[in-house]
């Protein structure tokens, strides 16, 4: 069994409010050198909480994210070699609208099919 570790990626439209709505998952096994993140944006329930939001805008900075945990240059984000210290700094607190929740941790076989179960069972199926 893997050791890992993980938080729940939140869309968070209107800090004032506390509300948001879970969007994504980044996943860090060091054991196996993996570093995942994996998003999922369900937009009516997006507009629910916000109604002018902008998807397009929100899946743009998904996917920077996602880029950055992978090592690719992302503009805006900086560059950071270690993948214990990229999974510290996507999940430390950021007042953005992107925020991650508290760090979980776990044991899996497979990190990556974790990954996806969690994104599965923590932001919900495919619409």
């Amino acid at each position: 069994m893997i050791g890992y570790q993980y938080a729940v990626l939140r869309l968070v439209p209107a800090v004032e409010r506390e509300e948001f709505v879970n969007v994504g998952v980044v996943v860090y096994a060091q054991m196996a050198d993996h570093l995942e993140i994996a998003w999922r944006l369900r937009p009516a329930l997006v507009r629910a909480i916000a109604p002018t939001i902008d998807v397009v805008e929100i899946e743009t900075a998904l996917t920077s994210l996602a880029d950055c945990a992978a090592g690719r240059a992302t503009p805006g984000k900086p560059e950071i070699r270690s993948l214990g210290a990229r999974f510290g700094w996507l999940t430390a607190p950021r007042s953005t609208s992107i925020q991650p929740g508290p760090v979980h941790g776990g044991l899996t076989d497979d990190p990556s099919a974790e990954t996806q179960r969690l994104l599965d069972r923590l932001i919900g199926p495919r619409a």
